[in-house]
């Protein structure tokens, strides 16, 4: 169930039909493509100065590994940048999917890996850029994990690490799915000192640690709420508060109210690290 919701986050929707909501046949705002604004005003997917996320810049010369990668979303910026890319998830459907949606982009090259990542099938030192966002939140040893994505990184190289904020993973308790927190999904909560104790004593220097994503916070608990399923997930609760969030973000202290709420319940927290 979880993996589903991770793709519904992860992957681009089609464009929301204008439809009626009952009232004035106000438009239905789309949640993947208003998260993608939220996810922009936190300092994902900046087209301009190259960075998948502010501080993480991808250029052509890059080698970007992204370990649990999803259906892609992270690694297409990057191939659009002309990087190398080397995607690895245990899950080969998700491989395939990533491998179909970089067909054609720019990338230097795509390699595909279906690993557990327990060794990583990657030379020593041959990575510039690491990814692996909300993944170690799964993994039966954390240290390791890391040990092994630092195995891979050359001298220099730069880490972009997430994992659910503590404030959010609170929040869905006692309403989430009964196997939200069971093995293969979350099987910890990482607090703040604790993921950033975990990066440095894997070797990596902490270059930056943020949060974001209270819209997605409430929405996936609306989510829980309403009943409804991953792949139409059409109810008045979710319809309301995506119209809600939209109309926020375009009024003139949307950012700034955005932010004052991304640090009191946040979906992720991100950091930015640096190999030495």
């Amino acid at each position: 169930m979880l993996n589903r919701l991770k793709n519904f986050l992860t992957t681009p929707a089609a464009p929301a039909a204008k439809e009626s909501t009952g009232s004035a046949a106000e438009p239905r705002v789309d949640p993947y493509m208003l998260g993608l604004k939220d996810a922009a005003l936190s300092g994902w997917f900046d087209q301009q100065n190259g960075e998948l996320y502010r501080g993480f810049p991808v250029g052509p010369e890059d080698t970007v590994l992204d370990v649990g990668c999803g259906n892609g979303g992270n690694v297409h910026f990057c191939a659009m940048r002309g990087a190398r890319i080397i995607v690895a998830d245990i899950d080969a459907e998700k491989i395939e999917a990533t491998r179909q949606r970089l067909e054609g982009s720019a990338a230097r090259s795509v390699e595909c890996l279906v690993t557990d990542s327990a060794p990583l099938p990657i030379p020593d030192a041959s990575i510039s850029r690491v990814v692996s966002t909300e993944v170690i939140e799964h993994v039966d040893d954390p240290r390791a994990f890391l040990a092994e994505l630092v195995r891979v990184g050359q001298p220099g190289a730069l880490y972009l690490l997430s994992a659910p904020h503590p404030s959010s993973e609170e929040l869905q308790r006692g309403f989430a799915a009964a196997d939200y927190f069971r093995k293969p999904n979350h099987v910890r909560v990482i607090g703040e000192q604790q993921f950033r104790d975990w990066v440095t004593e894997a070797g990596l220097e902490v270059v930056s640690h943020g949060q974001y994503g209270f819209y997605w916070s409430l929405w996936m608990l609306f989510f829980w709420e309403a009943g409804v399923g991953f792949e139409n997930p059409d109810h008045p609760l979710l319809h309301n508060w995506t119209r809600t969030w939209d109309v926020l973000l375009d009024s003139p202290r949307g950012a700034a109210i955005k932010e004052a709420l991304d640090q009191m319940v946040a979906k992720s927290q991100v950091i930015v690290a640096r190999k030495p």
